[in-house]
């Protein structure tokens, strides 16, 4: 399938996947959402890719919701279809075996921001905005906005936020932990690239472990130990692990590239 809303650029194992719509504000109508899904599923099973960004072409948006004019006619079967479709999609980030980023440029509104806190980190510019407004258009959030925004900044101010439908900026979401750094529209996608590249000098094996048992702590109602387990289990005694441990016996700078 040819993408028509989704650009994608490959550079040391981290691939940038943009959504492309600038003229809509990228917002996701159904066939970007499609896009994204693919782009997604082949990203995460490319051995050439280790880490990826997640951003919205121009300075405008990152993501300005889902396509208003697009699904305003829906019946409720297809209402239950898109919903069912973003959170489908939105799992597929959070559940990613790669560290995904969030670099965010201008809104990140609605489904926007669903998919920003669905991604492991998020590197927002200072003119970043932030906000749940389904609540103004008579609806709430379908791709898992009324959950992750509690699991990242507490259910009293997600409350506050999802019912008045208001937005924030750039600041006091760093403030709310939504964001984990700020930085200017021009140094953003850099910004992110370096921050991807620290966590890549790290072993793929253990972080894939770290991004399963992070996850398992809210799929699995609070009871991730038994995940962590399994996980440091298949770290212990890896060619990852044993380079990593000679490497700090060694003192010396580890190489997981050579241990694969």
């Amino acid at each position: 399938m040819e993408l028509q809303y989704i650009k994608k650029t490959l550079e040391n194992h981290v691939l940038i996947i943009t959504v492309n719509r600038p003229d809509k504000m990228n917002a996701l109508n159904m066939q970007t959402l499609s896009e994204f899904e693919i782009a997604m599923k082949v990203a995460n099973t490319t051995d050439e890719v280790r880490g990826i960004i997640i951003t919205g072409a121009g300075d405008k948006a990152f993501i300005a919701g889902a396509d208003i004019i697009e699904f305003s006619g829906y019946s409720k079967e297809q209402g239950r279809k898109m919903v069912e479709n973003g959170q489908r999609v939105l799992k597929l980030v959070e559940e990613c075996s790669k560290p995904v980023i969030a670099a965010i440029n201008g809104y990140a509104l609605g489904g926007g921001c669903e998919l920003a806190m669905a991604c492991h980190l998020r590197i927002g510019s200072v003119n970043a905005k932030f906000g749940q407004p389904e609540v103004k258009l008579g609806i709430i959030p379908g791709y898992g906005g009324t959950q992750r925004l509690i699991q990242l900044i507490g259910k009293s101010k997600a409350m506050e936020l999802l019912l008045t439908g208001d937005t924030i900026n750039a600041e006091e979401a760093k403030n709310l932990k939504l964001l984990n750094l700020i930085t200017t529209p021009e140094d953003l996608i850099p910004q992110a690239i370096k921050m991807l590249n620290r966590i890549l000098e790290n072993s793929p094996l253990a972080i894939r472990g770290i991004i399963n048992s992070v996850n398992a702590f809210y799929s699995d109602g609070g009871c991730g130990f038994s995940s962590e387990i399994l996980e440091f289990v298949n770290c212990f005694g890896s060619s990852e692990f044993i380079e990593g441990t000679d490497a700090f016996l060694s003192k010396r700078k580890p190489d997981f590239n050579k241990s694969n």
